[in-house]
């Protein structure tokens, strides 16, 4: 099945949960292999490269390395394991029994096209993007922050997403950054759910064993923004305030690329040409865009009040 996906054209071996075929009929960029792993691949077992010294959304428990190519092995606490080459075109994929090929879907989708794009020379960012104006908006922060819950909010508004929680980014032409679009659907907690769309309202799950569900944005048509946009305005959300709220605040250049450098997505990789590649790109996308801390209310209601000052200023943004 022929898929695209951060602007890569995929080839898996079974359906992948969350993504709709397409007809395309270029080379593919990269093969995936559904509860297997391509020949060549590190194997299980393989002696620890890097273990996380804590639990982080996303963050697998252990990683190990193969020489020649081979690549990487992600093993994550519940047990799912990936495989990703060095050069980012082969992936492997298999989860235990007490999981489900969802809960696999759900890093697939995430840190590991994270990482399949990282050594493919991609910077990413922990950020949700979407379509204001013509433009994108980058809406980041660390896991939490309310990045999808704030893109569904503008979705609500009228503004079609491009991407939830990894906003894969390329050079703009004169400067700045385009974001890819990644995939049609926005991953809310129930509450968020509520808080959006009414005390009754309720989507599917996303996986049989997690309580996040799933915003389809194929439901209707004009609800996912498919093509890349070049960014107009970066918005770091920051934590909520009961005070002078919903803000935004100006964040100085150099601050601003600190910032960025903080939300990199799988930046705890060890890859100092990668890192020195990610100093490069948020310089050059904050020399040309305005990088806002967005800090929202405690009150759910007044979500609506943060996203109206974004337009405001993705407008101000759009025009620099």
């Amino acid at each position: 099945m022929r898929y695209l996906l951060y602007g890569l054209r995929v080839d898996a071996d079974r359906a992948i949960p969350g993504l709709r075929p397409v007809e395309d009929a270029g080379p593919a960029d990269v093969r995936v292999w559904i509860g297997s792993h391509p020949p060549g691949s590190v194997p299980a077992g393989a002696p620890p490269w890097y273990v996380a010294d804590r639990e982080l959304a996303g963050e697998p428990a252990v990683v190990a390395r193969g020489g020649g190519g081979a690549g990487y092995r992600l093993r994550y606490a519940d047990g799912c394991e990936f495989t990703v080459d060095m050069a980012g075109t082969r992936v492997g994929c298999t989860w235990p029994a007490e999981t489900s090929l969802e809960d696999a879907a759900t890093y697939l989708l995430g840190p590991v096209f994270g990482l399949v794009l990282r050594v493919r020379g991609v910077t990413c960012l922990h950020a949700s993007a979407v379509e204001v104006g013509g433009r994108a908006v980058l809406l980041s922060g660390p896991a939490g922050a309310g990045k999808s819950t704030t893109a569904a909010a503008l979705a609500l508004r009228g503004h079609r997403p491009l991407a939830d929680d990894v906003a894969a980014l390329d050079p703009a032409p004169g400067g700045g950054a385009t974001v890819r679009p990644a995939y049609p659907h926005l991953r809310l907690w129930p509450d968020a759910v509520q808080a959006l769309y009414g005390p009754d309202a309720d989507l599917p799950p996303l996986t049989p064993n997690w309580d996040k569900r799933l915003l389809d944005l194929h439901t209707a048509p004009g609800l996912y923004h498919s093509d890349p946009l070049p960014v107009c305005a970066v918005f770091r959300l920051a934590g909520r305030e009961a005070a002078d709220a919903p803000r935004l605040e100006s964040v100085a250049p150099a601050e601003a690329v600190l910032t960025l450098v903080g939300d990199t997505y799988l930046g705890w990789l060890p890859a100092l040409h990668a890192q020195a590649r990610d100093l490069a790109a948020y310089a050059a996308l904050a020399r040309r865009v305005p990088v806002l801390r967005a800090v929202p209310h405690t009150d759910p209601a007044r979500l609506d009040e943060l996203c109206a000052l974004i337009e405001d200023a993705s407008a101000e943004g759009g025009r620099g």
